[in-house]
């Protein structure tokens, strides 16, 4: 078996270039003390809060055990808090006033990653 065509896998080179996105975003919002993950989750917040856990999971395309992670860790900085929900089966989340701040300030660093990576592509 000739595995040689596996060196142009489209998957390999996704996953490749996602994580050097990733790295770009981490390293712009690093001296905010976020990590790229992070600031989707506040972002995703002071769009749609309150949002049940289940729905923030699906919007932001990630599994639930990592968001309610990621939520457990933002709610520990006070960024993020529960609201009040009518079943208590569900978790819904808000952003906090803190969380509101943190996404502004952080807001212009983001938009730095993102304006290059978007010039990159339009380069390629």
């Amino acid at each position: 078996m000739d595995l040689s065509a596996t060196k142009n896998c489209h998957c390999l080179a996704a996953r490749k270039r996602a994580r050097e996105i990733t790295r770009l975003y981490e390293e712009k919002l690093r001296p905010h003390g976020l990590r790229a993950t992070q600031f989707s989750i506040l972002a995703a917040l002071a769009q749609t809060e309150p949002t049940p856990l289940g729905e923030l999971a699906d919007l932001l395309g990630l599994d639930r055990t990592s968001l309610t992670r990621s939520a457990n860790r933002l709610e520990d900085e006070g960024w993020i808090d529960e609201a009040e929900s009518d079943d208590d089966r569900m978790r819904k989340l808000k952003l906090t006033p803190t969380g509101r701040e943190k996404i502004e300030r952080a807001y212009p660093a983001w938009e730095e990653a993102q304006d290059e990576v978007e010039e990159q592509l339009e380069t390629e």
